[in-house]
């Protein structure tokens, strides 16, 4: 069902095209066709957008987990899905999948994140629409395309972009419900269902139940309805039961961020929308500001009220209610964790700008402004989003990841039969060791005198290892090739212990590649 079009966009009844030109008629139509099919064209465009440049930028701990996860035995799989990580398991076996498929190319395996994207932004036209207007439904699909949340998470192999779309067409759906005031069971089983299943796919999709609570509350929902709806949300929790004790007994996995400083205002207003461009995150709270102030005291824009405490709601309802649990009952807040808000964000800005513009229009009396304005602005926008867009792509985008960088160091230099050892010190997302597992063909051929266990023989995350200074297998080479975090690393020292010398050292970026060799 196509969403009824705001009187506020609407041309003139009078302005029947049978007096027009045929150029004017034939523009008018191209307008109507593309403001009809609106959230599909811009949908396919941010999907391209994002996906531009995917196969730069070597994986990066996260992904390293997702990729050796799905290229498991599904056995292997399920014996760790119950020990670590249940909660990225649906998606696990989605890119399982996949990459039997296509392989595991940086560009192939994120090209599916690319496209939940594109379908996140086509629902947050659908939703803008239907909740605003159509202009505004169209400027917050553009505005989510360039936001740097957007085009991190759209070339990453993690769940989030599939969430965020999840999300907003959860919400499409509400808003669809509650305006036509459906009362049948089956319908609201369904949604609950949808909900339920959402839930396996990211367990933190439950902090949405506040935007549905705003959606219900603000379009003014029947007391049936919202009978309905809270039976509905009932039955999602309890369908989601055995996902969330398993999340729960696993929570220790998130034990990390206890010493992270993720819960700051400089990653709650800044990292969890806009990267790391205070001036960008300043520009967009501006435009938050720009739309509470505008639907709240002029006349012209109390039509997008709604919307406005809709996407207020699913933006701070959910912040604040991490934040909380964060602070009093244990770890949670990462600012991933809340990027299935962003739509909401992007309908915020949106509105920010047409408020501008109809402000503009007012005080100078020229109404061209209303729509001058906000495209000004939405250039704005993508301007500010290009140095982020860019770095996102760079040969070392994700946080400095070098690892195919490495592994490529080590296909080009060493030979059959040396050794090969990896700096354990570090923190597992961080381990040099995941250049092998997520680049193994570069590594043939080499003695990993350090395993002791793989992958598929374990129900843990991450290869088992033994400590250096407890393998003898390493006595029986000449040559080692170490690959460390900086240039100082407690192996090096072992090996030097073991006769080794440094032959030479190769800076990749984040890591080091040792040639050691003795006589």
């Amino acid at each position: 069902m196509r969403a009824p079009i705001a009187a506020s966009d609407t041309h003139p009844a009078e302005a029947s095209s049978a007096g027009l030109k045929p150029s004017v008629r034939t523009r008018r139509r191209v307008l109507e066709w593309g403001a009809r099919f609106a959230a599909p064209l811009l949908g396919s465009a941010a999907a391209v957008l994002v996906f531009a440049g995917a196969g730069v930028p070597s994986y990066w701990g996260d992904e390293a987990a997702s990729v050796v996860s799905a290229g498991r035995p599904l056995p292997s799989l399920f014996a760790m899905l119950a020990h670590v990580d249940a909660v990225h398991g649906l998606y696990y076996l989605f890119l399982h999948g996949w990459t039997a498929l296509v392989g595991t190319s940086e560009a192939l395996v994120r090209l599916p994140s690319a496209v939940a994207i594109g379908f996140a932004v086509a629902g947050t036209v659908v939703l803008g629409v239907r909740l605003g207007s159509r202009s505004t439904g169209i400027l917050a699909g553009m505005v989510l395309a360039v936001l740097p949340v957007a085009t991190r998470l759209g070339i990453e192999a993690r769940s989030y972009p599939f969430v965020m779309a999840a999300g907003v067409w959860l919400l499409v759906w509400l808003v669809v419900l509650v305006r036509r005031q459906e009362l049948r069971w089956f319908v609201w089983s369904a949604y609950a269902a949808a909900c339920a299943a959402a839930l396996y796919l990211y367990l933190y999709l439950a902090l949405l139940v506040f935007a549905q609570l705003a959606i219900v509350m603000a379009l003014r929902g029947t007391r049936p309805t919202m009978l309905r709806w809270l039976a509905a949300s009932v039955i999602a929790a309890l369908l989601a039961v055995p996902i969330l004790l398993v999340g729960i007994s696993q929570s220790d996995q998130v034990s990390f961020l206890a010493r992270r400083d993720y819960a700051s205002a400089e990653s709650v207003l800044v990292r969890q929308w806009f990267g790391t461009a205070e001036w960008f995150a300043a520009v967009g709270w501006l435009l938050v500001l720009a739309a509470v102030a505008t639907v709240a005291f002029v006349p012209a824009m109390r039509g997008s009220r709604p919307l406005v405490v809709i996407a207020s709601a699913w933006i701070a309802a959910p912040t604040a209610a991490l934040l909380v649990i964060d602070a009093w009952i244990a770890p949670t807040y990462n600012p991933r964790y809340l990027s299935f808000c962003a739509p909401a964000l992007a309908m915020l800005l949106a509105v920010g700008l047409r408020g501008l513009g109809v402000v503009v229009a007012e005080l100078s009396r020229r109404d061209g402004a209303r729509r001058l304005i906000p495209l000004v602005g939405l250039v704005l926008v993508a301007a500010l989003s290009v140095p982020g867009y860019l770095a996102q792509r760079g040969p070392f985008g994700k946080g400095g990841a070098d690892f195919r960088q490495a592994a490529d160091v080590i296909a080009a230099r060493a030979s059959t039969g040396d050794a090969i050892v990896f700096d354990d010190s570090v923190r597992p997302s961080r381990k040099p060791r995941l250049a092998l597992n997520l680049y193994p063909d570069r590594f043939a051929g080499l003695d990993d005198v350090a395993l002791r266990q793989p992958l598929a023989a374990t129900n843990r995350l991450w290869d088992a290892v033994t400590p250096l200074d407890e393998v003898d297998d390493v006595r029986e080479h000449s040559r080692v090739w170490a690959v460390v975090v900086g240039r100082k690393a407690p192996d090096l020292d072992t090996l030097r212990l073991l006769g080794f010398s440094v032959e030479r050292a190769i800076p990749v970026h984040r890591v080091v590649v040792y040639e050691m060799v003795r006589p």
